[in-house]
């Protein structure tokens, strides 16, 4: 028996390696046929074809794909026979030029140019231009422009070469007259308008490109609606539809119909850890699940717990380690299983980026969580795909994986749909203290690097302030922000006899020091000039002059709210000092900040904020009076901007610490939803005082305090706030409001 396997064994090996020698043969020759414009050596290197070597049926194969990922040819026919190999191509014409028609802007042409794949002299491919063609038409959507038509013309100059023609038709902009919410929404109509990116057509926005009809902007609408309620605990939320109701040629009433679904809270959190690890590492993340255990579900929850296992499994070196959630509902509660295993051992071999033609590849690459070489993790391609969306300058961002030939290897293929990603907005402002104008241009990514730039003028009745800013969000593959900015301010106060202007410049970097602990340091160099009339005090005459100064300034912020905008939960904390470097006159600044927010419903929320200022000279001279502090009317409601605190004369000259605390809650249904309109209470507590440079002052050393209601109305003229406040405690030089508007808007 033994002796039939042995025969059994030898023959099926001698089978396979006559099967290998019939299929392999020896390349002697090769025969390339059609090829015009591209000689045979570059398609023989192209293909990394050579002689006297062993071809195979797979071979070929790879030969044929390698070809094909040129993109000179139309098709690719291989032959192996009797030790010839024959390549049969058809080429690809050529691009001879590419005109856009329909477009009058040079600015759109060329952005139209950019933005597109094909290019001149390069190989003309359909199923290019018509992906061309459908970037082209969402560009124009994005614009406003949602019946554009792009279509394109071929003109055929012989030699194998074309003339490409984009024919656009703009169409012309559809307004959104009407905005609205039904079914079961339970958030208020107010709150939604806020979260969605389309906009009621008003007089006054006539710079905002968002109250055009836009497929675009609705989906995005439809994604930030879903992701807003799903963060309040809504696990079932579902945009049952958008319809778009067509009221005339020139306007559209959008209604998002909604139903919400019941809140969950999440009940248990568990780990399911393979047994082939060590459990003892993961025993620490209970400390994180009980945190959550009773709130109300949210996916940012979930995804800093997953933060927090990352970086567990980073700390301990453990590679493949995967890791999953099961989200399991019963009746209104939520079961989060976390399962952690060892992955499959596969590696990333190439990631490839697609569809830039303008952002640079290295601001793609900076954003990726994998490199190629790494261990494939699944996790970090999505959060990798995640930041480069939430980078908001591209349009989409899709990906795939494929097998390579080599085993245990992944290709990945990033394609990115860039959009515009400049903005442009003006707003102004006109109420109990006075007027204001404003306006700004951004742009995300100047240059196609990545860079953020900002450039916004203020102007009100006694200040004009301008500035430029640049900022790096990921500096040299650090992670780190590199933030650079230059600004001017100049404060004209006539009644009190003075005008002061501050020229200032500064170069910082922005890191996570810790976990959700961000570390600020700055370098600011200013040049701060008092120039004073007769009709000023002695004091401000005392400081009159042109002062310099190089300053050091740096900061800690822990931020573990639930959301930047709007917030619901969780707090923000900060510290910031400023130290001179050198100074004519040295002044220390101290600011501690902090708000947390707790919500009670989905339409009540509660915050709670604590701000603390401090600026002393150290060099036994007066600090000056652009350093002295004071607290904004928002943080002291029932008391006028600026005109609380120490009193030189009739000039209310800030102090050397202020500090405020304020409390506020939202009321829900106190007016009915048509209105558009937020209440909220509030109580207020603030003091200003500190005088150094007088011993003659009172220094105005007395707590303040205001309650009141706050209202927010969306009216149709312009978002309309009122303040109705009744203050508590006072001083006797403090100058009280019991009613403050403003009404104000952006374009």
């Amino acid at each position: 028996m033994k002796l039939y396997y042995k025969k059994l064994l030898f023959f099926i090996i001698f089978y396979f390696c006559i099967a290998l020698s019939v299929s392999a043969e020896i390349l002697n020759k090769i025969t390339i046929n059609g090829n015009q414009r591209i000689t045979n050596e570059t398609i023989v290197v192209y293909g990394d074809i050579n002689l006297k070597k062993n071809l195979t049926s797979e071979d070929v194969n790879k030969i044929t794909n390698k070809l094909f990922e040129t993109e000179f040819f139309k098709d690719v026919q291989i032959k192996f026979e009797n030790n010839e190999l024959i390549i049969n191509v058809v080429e690809h014409p050529i691009i001879n030029s590419i005109v856009i028609e329909g477009e009058k802007v040079s600015k759109f042409q060329e952005q139209i140019l950019e933005s597109i794949s094909s290019r001149e002299k390069s190989s003309y491919i359909k199923s290019k231009v018509l992906k061309d063609t459908r970037l082209v038409k969402k560009m124009y959507d994005q614009l406003g422009f949602s019946l554009s038509s792009i279509e394109t013309k071929i003109d055929d100059i012989g030699e194998k070469r074309i003339n490409l023609t984009f024919i656009v038709d703009r169409g012309k902009k559809i307004k959104i007259s009407k905005i609205n919410f039904i079914g079961e929404k339970k958030i208020k109509e107010r709150r939604l308008r806020d979260i969605i990116v389309s906009e009621e057509n008003k007089f006054w926005k006539f710079l905002s490109k968002n109250v055009n009809y836009s497929e675009t902007n609705i989906k995005l609408d439809e994604r930030l609606l879903t992701n807003y309620y799903k963060s309040n605990g809504y696990y079932d939320i579902q945009i049952i539809s958008t319809t778009a109701e067509v009221l005339n040629s020139d306007n559209v009433s959008l209604t998002y119909n909604i139903s919400a679904g019941n809140r969950f809270i999440i009940s248990k959190v568990s780990s399911n850890v393979d047994p082939v690890l060590d459990q003892k590492i993961f025993k620490g993340l209970s400390k994180s699940y009980k945190k959550i255990i009773g709130d109300y579900y949210s996916p940012f929850k979930i995804k800093k717990l997953l933060d927090n296992l990352d970086e567990l499994i980073f700390e301990n070196e453990l590679q493949f380690i995967e890791h999953n959630v099961k989200e399991s509902k019963n009746d209104n509660t939520i079961e989060i299983t976390v399962n952690i295993f060892e992955g499959s051992k596969l590696l990333v071999e190439k990631i490839s980026i697609k569809g830039n033609n303008i952002t640079r590849e290295n601001v793609i690459r900076s954003e990726l969580l994998l490199d190629e070489g790494d261990p494939f993790n699944q996790l970090k391609l999505d959060k990798s795909i995640a930041k480069l969306k939430g980078r908001n300058i591209f349009g989409n961002v899709s990906h795939v994986v494929t097998e390579s030939e080599i085993k245990n290897n992944k290709l990945i293929e990033i394609e990115i749909e860039e959009k515009p990603t400049g903005e442009i907005s003006a707003g102004a402002g006109v109420g109990t203290d006075g007027g204001s104008i404003q306006f700004g241009v951004v742009e995300n990514n100047f240059l196609g690097k990545g860079l953020r730039l900002n450039t916004s003028v203020l102007l009100d009745a006694d200040t004009f302030k301008g500035s430029l800013d640049m900022v790096q969000p990921n500096f040299n593959y650090s992670g780190n922000a590199l933030m650079a900015g230059i600004s001017s301010t100049t404060n004209n106060v006539e009644k009190s006899g003075y005008k002061n202007s501050i020229t200032s410049t500064h170069l910082g970097t922005s890191f996570e020091q810790y976990k959700d602990i961000y570390f600020s340091p700055q370098l600011s160099l200013a040049s701060d000039k008092l120039t004073v009339d007769s009709t000023a005090s002695q004091n401000l005459k005392n400081q009159a002059g042109t002062f310099n100064e190089f300053y050091f300034d740096y900061g800690f912020t822990k931020d573990v709210r639930d959301r930047a905008f709007q917030p619901t939960d969780g707090y923000r904390a900060s510290f910031n000092q400023g130290l001179p470097l050198y100074a004519d006159s040295k002044t220390i600044f101290h600011t501690i900040s902090l708000s947390a927010y707790e919500s009670f419903t989905e339409n009540v929320v509660g915050s709670a904020k604590l701000n603390i200022l401090s600026a002393n000279n150290i060099d036994n001279q007066d600090t000056r009076l652009s350093k002295r502090v004071s607290l904004p009317s928002t943080k002291l409601r029932g008391f006028k901007s600026g005109q609380i605190g120490p009193k030189d004369g009739n000039d209310y000259v800030g102090g050397n610490y202020a500090t405020a605390v304020n409390f506020e809650g939202s009321l829900p249904n106190l007016v009915p939803e048509a209105f558009n309109t937020d209440v909220s209470l509030f109580l207020d507590f603030g003091n200003v005082w500190g005088v150094d440079y007088s011993d003659t002052i009172d220094d105005s050393n007395t707590i303040r305090s205001s309650t009141g209601i706050n209202a927010n109305w969306l009216s149709p003229i312009g978002p309309f706030s009122f303040t109705f406040s009744k203050d508590l405690l006072k001083a006797d030089t403090d100058k009280t409001e019991t009613f403050k508007f403003n009404l104000g808007t952006t374009f």
